[in-house]
């Protein structure tokens, strides 16, 4: 079945008067407004009425209703499909313990896993039924909403166990690492650090300069580089900048121009995004970026040696 009469709009807005109605005893107009907001113009002529006159006997004379509870939307077969697929992905734990309410053991899921195949993924990805992880994982997703500073103890880039205070701004996935990273201010944070290198995370005392790291300006730079149509690289460059702002322009048949901008905290970062693409991208603006692949290039081969 496509489409039942369940999920129609006047089924929905007959919904949301009983709602109001098990608050409060309801009065005509405030019926005509709820029709107004949820239905159609000409709504108001059937609904209000069919009401009134008791052809749908749902509401008492004195504006309550015969229900006891709020009235629910059953789930459709396809978004039940949905969620078992869904429930497959190793990373639901990261947000849900219990799932038993949407197992649908009668339910065919939508999808499963082996139906994706993500050619250019690496396969170190993060461990997502690692408890730890999923604890550090919950608190910095609760401090995002929250707006709460975190102290984050992790490792460097020497192997060293180092602490610091940071206030999240938000959670990035990349598909290509199969990891996910935390965005942040912190003196010594820098731009991201994977979650998969951080120890723990704690929840700490609002920093007396919460309030200026808000308005601390971005440090914005941009790169701009050309880019080789091969092997679906412009769809999975567009793919793995997605979150940042990005312009693509055709110079010529399977050839682009790609502008991207980034805060200087995720420099480092996004030289190794750019270089993980190897000869299909050439970096052509700004020199000091085209320096920093160089450097960087020579790090890589002394230490091969």
């Amino acid at each position: 079945m496509i489409f039942h009469e369940i999920y129609s709009v006047y089924y929905q807005t007959v919904a949301k008067i009983l709602e109001e109605a098990l608050d409060h005893p309801l009065k005509q107009d405030e019926i005509c407004n709820i029709i107004e907001k949820y239905a159609f113009s000409e709504s108001i002529l059937s609904i209000e009425s069919a009401l009134r006159e008791q052809k749908w006997q749902l509401l008492k004379s004195d504006g309550t209703t015969i229900f006891k509870n709020d009235p629910s939307m059953p789930l459709t077969t396809i978004q039940k499909r949905w969620l078992k697929s869904i429930c497959q992905d190793p990373r639901i734990h990261l947000f849900q313990d219990d799932l038993k309410e949407i197992e649908f053991p009668e339910i065919e899921p939508l999808f499963t896993p082996n139906d994706f195949y993500i050619f250019d993924q690496y396969q170190d990805g993060d461990d997502y039924t690692d408890e730890s992880y999923i604890r550090n994982f919950r608190m910095i997703l609760d401090a995002i909403k929250n707006q709460y500073p975190l102290k984050i103890t992790t490792y460097n880039h020497k192997g060293k166990k180092v602490s610091m205070k940071i206030l999240t701004k938000y959670l990035e996935y990349s598909e290509k690492d199969d990891k996910f990273r935390v965005a942040g201010f912190g003196s010594r944070l820098g731009g991201t650090v994977n979650l998969g290198r951080i120890i723990s995370c704690e929840r700490t005392k609002t920093a007396e300069n919460t309030e200026l790291i808000h308005r601390i300006p971005p440090r914005k730079r941009r790169v701009f580089f050309e880019l080789e149509d091969e092997r679906n690289a412009l769809e999975r460059v567009l793919l793995h900048f997605a979150h940042f702002p990005k312009k693509a322009e055709k110079i010529e048949e399977n050839r682009y121009h790609i502008m991207v901008d980034y805060d200087k905290d995720d420099e480092t970062e996004m030289v190794i995004r750019i270089l993980s693409f190897g000869p299909m991208i050439k970096v052509v603006q700004p020199e000091h970026f085209i320096n920093l692949i160089k450097e960087r290039l020579r790090k890589q081969k002394s230490w091969e040696r």
